[in-house]
């Protein structure tokens, strides 16, 4: 029975639970054996050292967002039969601490990305710019975008009746990017009286010129809160952070049938094509008049919802990202080794 071991830093983060426990039940069914392991941050090669065991032990390990400086990853190799370095966001760059600040491009981390990058089988990608930067040291790419499970979301059930409700969903240190639209969300309150802006998170902004209404975030309700709302939105920033994103709560907006307003940056541009389930908006106007377009249409809401959930379905959907991604641990289970570099994709 073949074995794969799944280290992360943090097996709660949204970015494991998304990407390697979804993959847990589809692995098992398929007769492996799984094992999700802490990887303590810092302490490097010493962390290695201690699960020695464990890496001799399993057929395939896969690093999910764990960087290795050159010294831990030979001595990584060495404990290890066949190794994936599983990536959905630019940790080869700092995320910038306040809004308009540039992502800390530290040579450390990119040779840390570099050799993880040259030390695995295969670097498993979750967009098309996290392949591109690993691609000059990976010795074989896998592009498979973080994906949802539609049938955990029901399509929205707002009615053109309610006051109008903007979401936005994401975790504390994210909420940062609802400042780029706040003066258009503040345009848009004073011709709106009753214009909400729904906030699905553990922390809120207070904006006493907006109607912010709070939703504390929980796995059990998000589906249903997003499913009372009308639009979603996802400001970004176009930095080196922002672009390795991977778009996800556009799939979570998507999957309840809501049309989208993004910033065009990194894998947003591929999940909201604009006009067809949602508008890019470059700037606080074309926030403002994205926004105004779908509150005034309920038609349009409708029929980019309804186009949004079908592209989420066709190009996320979680069964085939389990399948692909299964097919790819029991490729490299079975082979002696991998030559020149390759490259799979959906």
């Amino acid at each position: 029975m073949p074995n794969v071991v799944l280290l992360g830093y943090d097996l709660e983060q949204p970015s494991f639970r998304h990407r390697m426990r979804s993959l847990i039940a589809p692995l098992e069914a398929a007769g492996w054996q799984v094992r999700p392991e802490h990887f303590p941050s810092g302490r490097y090669g010493l962390r290695t050292w201690e699960r020695r065991a464990i890496l001799r032990q399993a057929d395939v390990v896969v690093l999910h967002q764990i960087k290795l400086s050159a010294i831990e990853a030979r001595l990584f190799a060495a404990f290890t039969r066949r190794r994936v370095f599983d990536v959905d966001d630019a940790i080869y760059v700092r995320k910038p601490r306040r809004l308009g600040d540039a992502p800390d491009e530290s040579a450390w981390r990119k040779r840390k990305f570099a050799a993880t990058c040259r030390w695995v089988d295969v670097v498993a990608a979750g967009n098309d710019v996290l392949a591109g930067v690993a691609r000059p040291a990976a010795r074989a790419i896998a592009i498979l975008p973080t994906s949802i499970d539609t049938a955990a979301y029901q399509p929205t059930t707002a009615s053109a009746a309610d006051p109008p409700t903007i979401a936005w969903i994401g975790s504390p240190e994210n909420l940062v990017y609802l400042e780029m639209i706040r003066p258009a969300l503040a345009r848009l309150a004073s011709r709106y009286p009753t214009l909400k802006m729904r906030v699905i998170c553990s922390h809120f902004p207070d904006w006493p010129e907006v109607n912010i209404e709070r939703i504390a975030w929980s796995s059990a309700t998000e589906a249903q809160s997003l499913a009372a709302a009308h639009i979603g939105v996802m400001p970004l920033t176009d930095d080196a952070w922002a672009r390795g994103k991977c778009a996800f709560k556009l799939l979570q907006y998507m999957a309840a049938a809501l049309p989208c307003v993004a910033s065009p940056v990194g894998a947003n541009v591929e999940a909201v094509i604009d006009g067809f389930n949602g508008f890019h908006a470059r700037n606080a106007e074309e926030w403002e008049r994205g926004l105004e377009t779908l509150i005034r249409s309920p038609e349009l809401r409708a029929r980019f919802g309804g186009s949004g959930r079908a592209h989420v379905e066709s190009r996320y959907a979680m069964r085939t990202y389990q399948t692909r991604y299964i097919e790819l641990l029991s490729q490299l289970g079975c082979r002696v080794g991998l030559d020149g570099t390759q490259e799979w994709r959906r």
